[in-house]
C-alpha cells in the first residue's frame, strides 16, 4: 500500500486540505483509500464524517504512528500529520512514508519555517538514500502578487521537486463543508483547480511506479 504523507511542522499550511482532496481523488479512481489523521484538530476525520454515503468509500483510521497497520494488498494510505514535529517524533513519521508532500504558504515566516523543516527532514537520511520521495507544493497562492514571486524563487532554490501551485479558492471551502473533494465538485466550477492538481497526480503516479520497481528488484535479490 502506497503511503503518502502530507508533512510540515508549520501549522495552518493546508495539510488537511491536501490530504482530504488526495483521498477523494484516489477514491473516485476506484482505488482502495485509507485516510489517517494524526492532527489533534482531527480536520480530516471531521471531513470523513460529513462525507455522503453515496460517494466512493474512504476508510478513516486512527493509530499510533509507530504502529500503523499496513495492508498487504494494493491501495493508498493518505497520512495527515500534526504541526510541531521535530527530533525523534519527526523521524518516526518519515520512516512510515513512501512519498512526502510538503505544503508551504506564500509568507516570509512560512518560507523560513519550511526551509528549516526541510533541512531537518533531509538530515534524517531517508530521503537522501532514496527510500522516500519528497516534493513541495505552494498552497493558497495568489499568483499576481510580489510575495508569490518570492515564494517561487525560494521553492526553486531548495533543490527538491517543486511540483505544483494551488490557488486560494472558495471551491475548497465549499467542498469540505459537504465532505467532498475538489474532484467531486461540478467540473465547470472547479476546472481551473483541477488543472492545478494534475502535476501532483502525475508526480504521485511516477512515485508509485518507482516504488513498485524497487520492491520487485528487492524481492529478486
Amino acid at each position: 500500500m502506497h503511503r503518502i504523507m502530507i508533512l510540515n511542522s508549520k501549522g495552518g499550511c493546508g495539510k488537511s486540505t491536501i490530504s482530504t482532496n488526495l483521498a477523494g481523488y484516489f477514491a473516485t479512481q476506484g482505488v482502495e483509500t485509507r485516510l489517517l489523521d494524526f492532527d489533534p484538530q482531527q480536520s480530516s476525520i471531521d471531513w470523513l464524517q460529513m462525507r455522503p454515503d453515496d460517494r466512493p468509500k474512504i476508510r478513516g483510521l486512527a493509530a499510533n504512528i509507530d504502529h500503523i497497520m499496513v495492508p498487504n494488498h494494493n491501495g493508498v494510505m493518505i497520512i495527515d500529520t500534526p504541526a510541531g514535529m521535530r527530533g525523534k517524533e519527526l523521524k518516526s513519521y518519515v520512516q512510515q512514508a513512501h512519498t512526502i508532500i510538503i505544503p508551504v504558504l506564500p509568507s516570509p515566516s512560512d518560507m523560513r519555517a519550511t526551509a528549516r523543516f526541510i533541512e531537518s527532514v533531509l538530515l534524517l537520511g531517508r530521503v537522501d538514500k532514496r527510500k522516500v520521495r519528497l516534493a513541495v507544493v505552494a498552497n493558497r497562492v495568489r499568483k499576481q502578487t510580489r510575495i508569490y514571486q518570492g515564494l517561487r524563487r525560494f521553492l526553486e532554490s531548495l533543490g527538491i521537486p517543486f511540483i505544483a501551485v494551488l490557488r486560494e479558492s472558495q471551491n475548497y471551502i465549499r467542498a469540505v463543508d459537504q465532505g467532498l473533494s475538489i474532484f467531486e465538485a461540478p467540473h465547470a466550477r472547479v476546472k481551473d483547480d483541477l488543472e492545478q492538481w494534475q502535476p501532483i497526480i502525475k508526480w504521485l503516479k511516477s512515485s508509485e511506479g518507482s516504488r513498485k520497481r524497487k520492491t520487485r528488484v528487492a524481492r529478486k535479490n
